[in-house]
């Protein structure tokens, strides 16, 4: 069963927002056996979206559509949705009141006409309801290719997808198990990776595909595979990733369907009893971030301090101004003094400190651009790592976050 994905509106075709739609909704049809077989991102025009429409029929069998569903003339989903299937607007008795009550809870006043006209839908439509908005979806068949639209806004779009148009996905159709396993690794390219599974891979049967998702620092590698039997499937799947995985012990971290590094990280912290705290510069607080979206960080977390300016690392984390100007704010002697006074201010039991120059210029630093320390303090003394990462300046921010965890997970794993 192939699926399309249709958003329609110019904010994404000028880069003015990140389509994060077409990534859940492919996240979620998998899940259920739907493969998308494209994503079509197209403009608020009619033309265009009749045309995006009549290629979706000829080779989907479930065409989703978000955007342009709003109150405004710009929206014109539905106007085009009629002419597309030969249909007219009705109003919606329920998406009526939705509206309505939806004005006088949130806002305290009755809607605009504009707001009620998102009440007129196609006379043929099964009616979607929005339990966040005031846009509701709407479900329409065209011979064998059934069309689904739905609002462009996040939350509910989610909602609606979840609760209202999977359900009825899975009535409908027929579909086969998809089942991907996918297992994360830290600190070895992509082409080393390869390298050493490469009999594996050869050794693979031809109905398991094998993908290599590669980003700053870490790669995931995929096992996939689909069919009528879902036990068969699984059980096939996870057997291969059983062999994969003792292949790469050394840098694996776990599976992405159950497991996170940071939640690794946590779940060992906490089970350890163990506090941490960060001293980020050239990071300036990604580290953190990422700490702090795991639920219950605070359990293990004491802070970070982001001494960005070279005087700061002085001034609040302690460091010896005399080290600074012997080795400058880039070594690895300081690195090191900045994470055994972080774990001194923060009184942690584990500190992790960054230094660096992410560039574009060199700042403070007389190292080259992308060269990169980074410090962990432990009980049982402060080890400090060099790195050189190249650029741009975003890479460099990402990879040492990445790296960081990746060393962080190997201390806290020593018995």
């Amino acid at each position: 069963m192939l699926a399309e994905i249709i958003t329609i509106g110019d904010e994404i075709l000028i880069g003015q927002i990140v389509d994060t739609n077409s990534a859940f909704i492919s996240k979620e049809l998998n899940k259920i056996g739907v493969q998308v077989y494209q994503i079509t991102s197209i403009q608020d025009d009619k033309e265009h979206i009749l045309q995006a429409l009549k290629d979706a029929k000829d080779h989907a069998d479930l065409v989703l559509v978000t955007g342009g569903l709003g109150p405004t003339k710009d929206d014109i989903t539905k106007h085009t949705f009629c002419e597309f299937f030969g249909d007219t607007l009705v109003q919606d008795s329920e998406t009526l009141q939705n509206i309505k009550d939806i004005f006088l809870k949130y806002l305290q006043r009755d809607p605009l006409p504009a707001n009620l006209e998102q009440a007129m839908v196609p006379s043929s439509a099964i009616i979607l309801k929005n339990a966040h908005g005031t846009a509701p979806g709407m479900w329409m068949k065209k011979d064998k290719t059934v069309f689904v639209s739905m609002p462009g806004v996040p939350y509910e779009m989610k909602y609606m997808l979840t609760n209202e148009v999977l359900p009825r996905v899975i009535r409908e159709f027929n579909r086969p198990h998809i089942y991907h396993k996918t297992l994360l690794t830290y600190g070895m390219g992509e082409s080393s990776i390869a390298k050493r599974i490469e009999q594996f891979e050869n050794d693979l049967p031809g109905d398991i595909k094998l993908a290599y998702l590669p980003s700053l620092g870490r790669v995931r590698l995929r096992l996939s595979a689909k069919g009528t039997d879902r036990e068969k499937i699984r059980n096939r799947v996870n057997e291969h990733m059983s062999v994969l995985y003792d292949l790469l012990t050394d840098i694996a971290v776990g599976y992405e369907e159950e497991t996170t590094i940071q939640e690794r990280i946590s779940a060992i912290l906490e089970r350890k009893g163990y506090s941490l705290s960060l001293a980020e510069s050239c990071t300036g607080g990604a580290i953190a971030h990422e700490i702090t979206t795991i639920p219950g960080a605070s359990k293990y977390f004491k802070g970070s301090i982001t001494p960005y300016e070279t005087q700061q690392k002085i001034n609040i984390l302690g460091v010896p101004a005399e080290l600074v100007e012997k080795h400058s704010v880039v070594s690895a002697q300081v690195a090191e003094a900045m994470a055994n006074c972080c774990r001194k201010l923060f009184n942690s039991d584990i500190a992790v400190a960054t230094t660096g120059i992410a560039g574009p210029t060199k700042g403070d630093g007389q190292a080259e651009v992308g060269t990169v320390f980074i410090g962990i303090a432990t009980p049982k003394g402060t080890r400090v790592e060099e790195y050189k990462f190249g650029k741009p300046r975003e890479r460099v921010i990402a990879k040492t976050t990445n790296k960081v965890f990746e060393l962080l997970l190997k201390e806290i794993s020593k018995n």
